[in-house]
Formats: C-alpha cells, structure tokens, sequence
C-alpha cells in the first residue's frame, strides 16, 4: 500500500497536466483473472440497490432550512475567494470564530492572565508555551511562538494585543501552505474520493455534505455505502442521496466491501459520472484484520482503474486531540492519505491539534467542520483559521 501512496494522485498535479481519456469501460479479460477483482465483481452483481435521483432540484433546495445567500457560498469547494460574496465570507468567519471559541478563550485568557502589567521573564515564557502545548498545538508551533515572544523583550513588558497577532501569524504560516481547495480533475470519469477514519469522526455525514457541494456544482455524484458493518451508515447515506440527487450504491449489511467499490466505480465509469465518494467502516487504526480489509478496498479499486483512488481523504475529529495524529500516521502509511478533513472543531479545546498534524506531515487540509449543518463544512482558509485561534472568541 504503501506504493499506492507514492503515487502522484493529487488534484493539482493532473488538472495541470490537462484531462485524460475515459478509462475503457470493458476491461481485457486477463484483468478480471485476478482472484481479489473476480470476486468483488461475483458479490457486486444483482446485489446492489441503486437509489435513483428523486427530485434532484428540490432536494438540494431542502437540505437545511438556510437562506439562499447561504447556500451560495457551498457552490464550489474550489472556488477562488474572489467568487465568494463578502457577507457570506464574514457569516462563515463569525460561525468559525464561535465554533473555535473552546479553545481561543482558554488561549485568551491565558494570554491576559500571563502578559497584562507584567515584566516579561523565563517563567512566563514557560507558562505560555504550557498554554499553547495544552492546547495541541504542538511543541514545534509552540517553539517558534515563545522565540518571537521573548526576542529583545526580557524585563520588559508586551501587551496581549501583540501577544495575541504573533500567535496569529505563526499560526497561519503553519497552515497557509496546506490549505488547499478540493477539486476535481474532469479527465477522470469518475474523480473517485476514498473516505476514511475511525468510528465517530462524522465521515459518513461529510460525505454526505460534499456530495450536496459537488451536487450544487452540477457535477453528476454518485456515493458507494462502504461502510457495511453499519446499517445506519447505509441508510444515512441513502437519505443524502434523496436530498441530494446522488445515486447511492448499496448492499445488505455485512456485504463484502470491496465488492460495493468495484460494483460503484464499473458503474460510474459506464455512466460517466464526474464524481463517485466511497465510504468505508470506521477502522482503529491499530486493528490490523481491518486496515487488511481496506488496503483490499484500494487494491481492488486501482485493479479496475489504475490511477484509481484520485483521492483518500482522511476525516478526523478534533476532540481526539493526540490520537488524531496517530490515526494521521497509520492511515497514511496503509492507505496513501492524500488529504485531510477535520470536524468538531466546535466541540474542543484543543482545536490546535490541526496545527500540530499540519506541521508535522504537511498533508492537504481540505475542509473543516465546525457543526452539523451542510454549512457549517467549508473550505479550508489559514488565515482565517489563525485569526480565529487568536481571537479569544
């Protein structure tokens, strides 16, 4: 697997090198001799349950009950921040800011605690990198906020306002170049996207809201139910897939997995669909019998398509804290991890843990979550992510 995540299969290295051909929807037969893809295509057939596109216009109209200036802002997680209407920049940024209140107050009230009508010395300098490695921001992060702290400025004093924009900017220069948009390639037909995580990071439900944004771009989206030790993941997604004018490839609970991939993407290739989201079981990552099973998945995938996944998107939870790193760490290197989601963020003080993952394995952050509604998934912006940290609330 660990040859799948060498592969350059990144979003912006293919849209450069210009679109592709349709892979050839009859395989040679030599292809289907082999036992792992011959087996998925014997499970996947007459099995499968499509949940057809049922009033797709209306559907997309009634995911939330949000106002239509709202909506636009999801119409495209690649747009450029030039097509975005200001308003809808300054709803999302005040949401982001009260979603990331847990843990900007706690740095806040640190930073006024340790800084107001105080001589700056080496035990407030200790105290402050104890704040920000509490809350996960990583001893590397941390380092470099206290260095700019305390150069030139021992036995005298530093207002938390500029406390507070040091932590701003080193923050952001953390972030700034994994904040990235998540495209797709129109070479690929499909663009498939591999969703991972452990149980409880909400990766069924932001599957569910990318295909909304994708569906808002008039993309043709198609979602496989992978996920098949959990019937609530299957019909959650079949709900999605009513709102959201996706086709839902399904199968009873308990059905092989890879057969559900393979038996989508033969599908969405033959249709031409521009995007196809596959969602997997929440593995821990330290249980070896199920990470096999998802290396199966990507094998049985890249058999049919070889430049398939385009895309494995890990989804974390920010209230994990440390242990999102660990599932960073082995998920990268079982399943080729393109990219990054994180959600919860709202429901945490710890939201730094982003920082710290993003200055140690510099992946993709593609999206973050600060709540349940469809627009509360948006596009990952580093300044505006730093601004908040530093904000206080």
């Amino acid at each position: 697997m660990s040859q799948q995540g060498q592969k350059s299969r990144g979003f912006f290295g293919r849209i450069l090198g210009g679109e592709k051909s349709a892979p050839e929807e009859n395989l040679p037969s030599a292809q289907y001799s082999d036992p792992e893809i011959a087996g998925a295509e014997a499970e996947a057939t007459h099995e499968s349950e499509v949940v057809e596109e049922t009033g797709a216009v209306d559907a997309r109209e009634s995911l939330d009950g949000s106002a239509s200036t709202s909506r636009t802002v999801l119409t495209n997680m690649g747009a450029s921040d030039a097509a975005v209407p200001e308003v809808v920049k300054a709803g999302w940024f005040s949401r982001l800011t009260t979603g990331l209140s847990k843990t900007s107050s706690k740095i806040s009230e640190g930073i006024t605690g340790l800084f107001t009508r105080k001589k700056l010395d080496a035990g407030t300098i200790d105290d402050f990198e104890d704040l920000l490695l509490q809350a996960d921001l990583g001893v590397e992060t941390a380092t470099k906020i206290t260095d700019r702290i305390s150069k030139g400025r021992f036995d005298k004093g530093i207002a938390p306002e500029d406390v507070q924009k040091i932590l701003a900017e080193e923050v952001e220069a953390v972030l700034a170049p994994v904040a990235q948009r998540l495209v797709t390639d129109p070479g690929n037909k499909p663009h498939v996207i591999l969703m991972v995580g452990v149980n409880g990071t909400g990766k069924t439900t932001t599957i569910g809201k990318l295909a909304a944004q994708f569906a808002r771009q008039n993309k043709k989206v198609m979602v496989a139910a992978g996920d098949t030790f959990r019937a609530a993941a299957i019909d959650q997604l079949k709900v999605w897939g009513e709102r959201t004018g996706a086709v839902v490839i399904a199968r009873d609970v308990g059905s092989d997995a890879a057969g559900v991939a393979f038996d989508a993407l033969k599908q969405a290739q033959a249709e031409q669909y521009d995007v196809l989201l596959i969602d997997t079981a929440g593995r821990l990552q330290n249980k070896q019998v199920l990470m096999e099973e998802l290396e199966k998945v990507v094998r049985v995938l890249g058999k049919f398509d070889s430049s398939a996944p385009h895309e494995c998107v890990l989804v974390l939870d920010a209230t994990t804290g440390q242990n999102a790193m660990q599932q960073v760490e082995v998920f990268r290197e079982r399943a080729g991890v393109t990219g990054l989601v994180m959600t919860k963020l709202d429901g945490t003080a710890r939201g730094g843990i982003l920082v710290s993952i993003s200055a140690r394995h510099k992946l993709p952050v593609y999206a973050i979550g600060i709540g349940e509604g469809v627009d509360d998934l948006q596009p990952f912006d580093a300044r505006e992510f730093a601004s908040a940290i530093a904000s206080g609330g």
